[in-house]
This record gives C-alpha cells, sequence and structure tokens, in this order.
C-alpha cells in the first residue's frame, strides 16, 4: 500500500471509532426512561415551595414577559405543587427590572427581583446570579432556565416526577431551538446533538454535558459538593461544571428528563457573527474540564470530523482511494443517522436528517475556529466583553 493509502486507512480509524462510540450512545437514547408515572406529589408541609426557579436575566425586557406569563399557566399548580420564582438581575440596562417589580404585583405565584448591583461584592455573570439565588430560598430544589426561553404547561409538573427520589440529585432537560431559515437549522440541528449526546452519556452513567437553559438541582447538593468553588473564574460553566461535580459524588444521582412537555424552547441566533459568539463562549469551558469522559468525548468528535476532512483533501491527491473516503464518510454519517433519528423525532423534528451531509461539511472549520477561540477566553455576550480570568 502506498503512503497515501496508509494515511486514507489511519484517517478512517477516527470515523470507526466514532461509530462505536455513537452507535452505543443511539442504543442509550432508546433506553432512556420516561419520568411520567412517578411519585410528584408535595411533601413540605404548608405553602412551602417545593420548587425554586432560578432565572439569571440581563436586558431581557423583551423576552422575559413571555417566560413569566408561561410560569403562570403551569400545571403544577393545580395538583398541589407549590413554587416560586426569582429573577436576579444582572445589572440590565433596559427596563428588566421595572417589569418584575410589575409583574410580581399580579402574579400566581410568589416573585421575587434581587439585583446583583444591590448585593456586595459588585459580581457579575450568571454564576453570581445562581449563587444570589440560592442564598435568598429555601425550597429543596431548584430548577434553572433563561430569561428569553419557553416553557409548556406541564414544565414543572415533569420535574417534579422525580422531586421525591432520594437517590436523584441532578436532572437534566432537553432545549430545543426554534427560528427559520437555513443558519438556525443548521445550529438546532447541531444542539439536537449535544442535547440527545449529553441525555446518551446520563443513561449510560458518564455524565458529560447538560444545558442550562434547562436543569434542576437540590439545593443541599449544590452546597455539598462546593458548588463553583474551583471554576468560579471561568464566567460560563454553570451548567456542566456543577454536573460533573455532583456526578462525581453521586454517580448514580444524574437523571434526564425525556419528556416532551419538559421541553425548553429558546431562539437560535439571528446571525452568523451572534452564533460565533455563542459557541466561543461555550467552547471557553472545554479547556478547564476535569472530567477524563468530557475530554475523551471532545477529542473522539474534534479527531472524527478533522478525520473526514483530510480524506477529501486525500481524495484530491490520489482519486482511487476514493474507497477509503467512501468508508469514512459512511462510517461518520451512517452514526449521525442513526444517532440523531431518535432524538429527532423526540423534539419533532425528523425533517433536519437532510442538513446532516451540509452541516458535516461545515462543521470541521467552524469546529476549529471556535475551540481555537475559546482558548482565549475573551467574547462579547449580552451588550458586555467578557474576558477570563485566571484562576488565583
Amino acid at each position: 500500500m502506498s503512503a497515501a493509502g496508509w494515511l486514507a486507512a489511519v484517517a478512517c480509524v477516527p470515523a470507526l471509532i466514532y461509530a462505536v462510540i455513537f452507535t452505543r450512545y443511539a442504543q442509550a437514547w432508546r433506553r432512556l426512561p420516561a419520568a411520567s408515572g412517578r411519585p410528584g406529589q408535595p411533601t413540605l408541609p404548608g405553602n412551602a415551595p417545593q420548587v425554586a426557579v432560578l432565572i439569571a436575566a440581563r436586558n431581557e425586557a423583551a423576552t422575559l414577559p413571555q417566560l413569566l406569563a408561561d410560569l403562570q399557566r403551569q400545571s403544577w399548580l393545580q395538583t398541589g405543587g407549590q413554587f416560586e420564582v426569582i429573577v436576579v438581575d444582572d445589572h440590565s440596562t433596559d427596563a428588566t427590572p421595572e417589569l418584575v417589580r410589575t409583574a410580581a404585583q399580579s402574579s400566581s405565584y410568589p416573585l421575587r427581583l434581587l439585583p446583583l448591583v444591590e448585593l456586595p461584592g459588585q459580581r457579575t455573570g450568571k454564576k453570581a446570579a445562581i449563587e444570589a439565588a440560592l442564598a435568598a430560598t429555601q425550597a429543596p430544589w431548584v430548577v434553572c432556565t433563561d430569561a428569553d426561553c419557553r416553557v409548556a404547561e406541564g414544565w414543572l409538573a415533569a420535574y417534579s416526577a422525580y422531586l421525591n427520589q432520594p437517590d436523584v440529585h441532578f436532572i437534566s432537560g432537553p432545549v430545543l431551538l426554534t427560528g427559520t431559515g437555513l443558519l438556525a437549522e443548521l445550529q438546532s440541528l447541531e444542539l439536537a446533538a449535544l442535547v440527545g449526546t449529553g441525555a446518551a452519556s446520563i443513561a449510560l452513567r458518564i455524565p458529560t454535558m447538560c444545558n442550562g437553559a434547562n436543569l434542576a438541582y437540590r439545593r443541599a447538593t449544590f452546597a455539598a459538593v462546593g458548588g463553583f468553588q474551583g471554576n468560579a473564574h471561568v464566567p460560563s460553566g454553570d451548567d456542566e461544571f456543577l454536573l460533573h461535580k455532583i456526578a462525581a459524588r453521586h454517580p448514580g444521582g444524574i437523571r434526564f428528563l425525556c419528556e416532551a412537555a419538559a421541553v425548553v424552547q429558546t431562539a437560535a441566533q439571528p446571525t452568523l457573527g451572534a452564533l460565533l459568539q455563542q459557541r466561543v463562549r461555550w467552547a471557553s469551558k472545554w479547556r478547564h474540564y476535569q472530567s477524563p469522559a468530557s475530554r475523551r468525548l471532545a477529542l473522539v468528535v474534534l479527531g472524527a470530523n478533522v478525520a473526514l476532512w483530510l480524506l477529501m483533501l486525500i481524495l484530491l491527491w490520489q482519486p482511487v482511494l476514493w474507497p477509503w473516503a467512501a468508508a469514512g464518510w459512511a462510517l461518520k454519517l451512517g452514526a449521525d443517522v442513526l444517532f440523531l433519528a431518535p432524538v429527532l423525532r423526540f423534539f419533532r423534528r425528523r425533517r433536519w436528517l437532510m442538513w446532516v451531509p451540509l452541516l458535516q461539511l461545515v462543521y470541521p472549520p467552524y469546529a476549529l475556529a471556535v475551540g481555537l477561540l475559546g482558548l482565549r477566553g475573551s467574547y462579547r455576550w449580552k451588550d458586555r466583553q467578557v474576558v477570563q480570568k485566571p484562576q488565583n
């Protein structure tokens, strides 16, 4: 075999490893249990809230009213469930604080505003907002979402199925991006893949990822694992760092909420520039992962995607090696379709499968660019320039 042939054969190895792993993930997704039918009745005396819904908000006057209205319609209220909502204002420069105060006057649930600017320390960011809210509530469980999200009527009712299970400490929920046009659908497909991967890894008891727009955990467990200590200097990662900490302490205590009613929806980024800023924010935490499973998975995914581009370059050099290139692409795309088909069926977006080949073509340079930019730890988000500070 020629040198080019050996190189093509070696380039197929990452695709083969990827196919093996994601075939296993596809099987794990299909085994995910539904939470419905499990006991979730209130156990606390009187009107004490079982759940605090935590919402960090910065300049969300245009979107937060819709989320607060969704919470008014929660079906859990009709079954005796009690919850409070704490909105932490992260130095907004719009009317976010005023609209929360106005909504609190007619809300059917306890609604509180915590302005970070009035708290000691002058801290900013989502981690500071979550810590402030946790200090202000006595609810045993907290459920987190974002101010630009929408939730269904059965959102909290779906979570309640796990609240009385003593072995459950952390619950990851599904997130769906909405929007029209090619850019929106490609990033929605990407996020669906990430959500599915996180869910499958939870099913396999090797949790790797979750999404801070839809998750819940015990307040006592947050304190027991030290909260954000050790990664407080990283602006993002309020979700996955905590997931990894709790999984290390309670390996069997993580669940994925595989319920249609639990899906949280949020808008896709409207422009390529906004998308890159968001993904760079996500990528800025990758090099700080302490979870071996997360690091291995990131390397496998990156290796498989880079390998497909390498096979294309080899094909331009030696067209006779097309069987190797075809084999590598078939392994990678076949595994993607096998894995994504049930995930997209869950989200009722099965038609997005047609975008898998296109996403594969653009993903390697996109992932490399985002990863390299993420190493800088600097990005712009919510009208604020964020620069990652070194750990003390």
